[in-house]
Parts: C-alpha cells; sequence; structure tokens
C-alpha cells in the first residue's frame, strides 16, 4: 500500500548515472502509462550522478534512492529499486529510454502464468539517423517474439521470482540481465519477448571510441559468464565467448596472412583473398537479417558492424582474464 492506502500495483524502477534530459524524458513517459489498474509508483536510483538527475526526478514526483558504490554496476542499482518496490510486478527501465504508453497493458496478462518471470518487448533506436553506429546498432535490439534465453535492461519482471534467485548479481558490471534469466529458467520459469513496442533507447553513439568500448564490455561479459558457468549444468555464454575467439582471430590474422603470402608467392591473388573473405561475411549477414530491416543498404552496414565488433569483443575477453590473472576487479566500462 503506499501512502494514501491504495494498493500499488506497478513499480517502475529506473537507473542512471548523469542522464540529464534523458532522465526527464523517460520519466515523463512512464507518467503516461495507460492501461494499469491501481496506484504505480516510481522509483529513480541514481548512481552517484554529478548533473543534478535526482534532483530532476524528485520535482517529478519520483521517489529517489542514492547509491554510492565503489564499483557501479547497472544490478546493483537495479537491486536497490526492487527490493524498495510495493508492487508485485516490477518494470525495469533505464535513464534513456522513452517507455511505449501500452507496453504494461499488453505484458501484464501474460504473468498472469505464473510459469512466467518476465515479459519483454521491442526496443528500438530513438535516433537511428543521428549516426552510422545508431543506425547498425539498432537492429542489434531486434528479436524474434516468444518465448526467449534472455531479456535486456528493460523488462517487465514479477517480483517473487526476484526474491526467489535474490535479484542480479551485483558483482558483473556488464551481462546482469541474461545472467538472471539463466538463473531463472533452471528453476522452471520461462522469458517471454512479445511483439509489442517496449521502449525507445537513445545510444548516443557518434564516435568509434564509444562503439569499440561497448563492443569491449560485451566482450568482458561474455568471458566472465562464461567462466562463472563453463562447467555447470547449465553453461551461458561458452559457446559465443569461443566463437569469439576464433571469429575475431581469423579476421586479425586474414591481412598480415595474406599479404605474407602475397610477398612469399609474389602475387597480388592472396591479398586479394581476405578481401574477398570478408565481403562474402558481410554479403551473407546482411541476407539472414531481411527480416530486421527493408533497407539494403543498412543490412550491408549491419553486415559489415556483426564482424568488425568481433576484435573488441575480443579484447574485452582478454581483458577480463587478464584482470583475473592480475587479481583485478575492472570498474564499470562506460561508452557515453
Amino acid at each position: 500500500m503506499n501512502p494514501n492506502g491504495s494498493r500499488v500495483a506497478l513499480s517502475v524502477v529506473i537507473i542512471g548515472r548523469n542522464e540529464g534530459s534523458r532522465l526527464v524524458r523517460c520519466l515523463r513517459s512512464v507518467q503516461a502509462i495507460r492501461g494499469v489498474r491501481g496506484t504505480i509508483e516510481i522509483i529513480y536510483v541514481d548512481s552517484d550522478s554529478k548533473d543534478g538527475s535526482a534532483e530532476r526526478a524528485r520535482a517529478l514526483g519520483a521517489q529517489v534512492i542514492m547509491v554510492h558504490p565503489q564499483r557501479p554496476s547497472a544490478a546493483l542499482g537495479r537491486n536497490a529499486g526492487w527490493r524498495a518496490a510495493q508492487a508485485p510486478v516490477i518494470l525495469f527501465l533505464d535513464g534513456d529510454t522513452i517507455l511505449d504508453p501500452d507496453f504494461v497493458a499488453s505484458a501484464l496478462p501474460l504473468l498472469k502464468d505464473s510459469n512466467v518471470a518476465v515479459v519483454w518487448g521491442h526496443r528500438r533506436e530513438l535516433h537511428p539517423e543521428a549516426s552510422i553506429y545508431n543506425r547498425v546498432l539498432d537492429l542489434d535490439w531486434v528479436y524474434p517474439p516468444g518465448p526467449s534465453e534472455f531479456c535486456g535492461g528493460d523488462a517487465l519482471m514479477r517480483r517473487a521470482a526476484l526474491d526467489e534467485v535474490n535479484g542480479f548479481d551485483e558483482s558483473l558490471i556488464a551481462g546482469e540481465e541474461p545472467e538472471l534469466c539463466r538463473r531463472l529458467r533452471t528453476l522452471g520459469y520461462r522469458i517471454e519477448h512479445i511483439d509489442q513496442p517496449m521502449t525507445l533507447h537513445d545510444l548516443a553513439i557518434t564516435r568509434w571510441e564509444q562503439y569499440w568500448r561497448r563492443a569491449e564490455r560485451a566482450g568482458h561479459a561474455y568471458a566472465e559468464v562464461a567462466a562463472r558457468f563453463r562447467n555447470s549444468d547449465y553453461p551461458l555464454w561458452s559457446a559465443e565467448a569461443r566463437r569469439n575467439w576464433i571469429h575475431a582471430s581469423i579476421l586479425i590474422l586474414a591481412i598480415p596472412g595474406g599479404i605474407a603470402a602475397a610477398v612469399v608467392l609474389e602475387s597480388l591473388w592472396p591479398l586479394l583473398l581476405p578481401i574477398v573473405f570478408y565481403l562474402a561475411l558481410i554479403v551473407r549477414t546482411a541476407r539472414r537479417v531481411e527480416w530486421k530491416e527493408p533497407s539494403p543498404l543498412t543490412r550491408l552496414l549491419y553486415g559489415v558492424h556483426s564482424h568488425l565488433q568481433q576484435i573488441p569483443i575480443l579484447f574485452g575477453q582478454i581483458g577480463f582474464y587478464l584482470d583475473r590473472r592480475a587479481g583485478r576487479r575492472r570498474r564499470l566500462i562506460e561508452y557515453k
């Protein structure tokens, strides 16, 4: 029950760090939710922002929780939010998103099935036209609807299920949602992805450095989560991490190998082979994502991204193992 005595039907937990005007936009979109009977409480968890985000959230009526972690993580903020929440259903959002007003009403009926722990919908980029990075990364959010192995940072979750697995793993600086979903699935819960707009996301990547660090963070998550569950009955990301080592190594070595062969054989043909190989990979990927995107150019650019990102992902994996060997713990890898 909230202070005025009415039932809290939905708790919205928003996490953020220096989101500025993006947070205001997110909060206003939550206030526009339609089709929910009962009170909606809004909780904003701030991870040591320096831009007045907490004050902006309070001004818009949100309950604000401040966390000052030595090692910031999205998991820590989400845990602080849902543990303070009152509703049996928690909607998690990142502070740089805009919620579709009808998503919750579309998702709630699926939670009537006690075996469903998580429901999520479509997240898309708010400004795909702003940069080539936004344009291709927008397609990374596109998944087919139906039962899935994981969700992203925006999702509707059953409070009882979160209690059962003790929430997110705060030791992870990335990959905390798939890791949580893995533990839920081992208990027999389902993760449902519905064909419904959920959020618009403001990736705001305009520079190569940002693109690299985001992919590097993904590699760190692959390695850390895969290492944790490698010898378990329910491994996670072991195959993906292994494929990345092979894929990226081939991409890195193909050009130098071609140059060396060209010098030895005194012919340009060995140098052309890696180029043809790269182009074939790009075209094959572009064809595979026709269901995601009608534009041939965007699909080709996505093909370039799908293979190019393997290199910083590999660097992220290597960084994790070097840190572990040296007894270090990597801090949050930020790209904004």
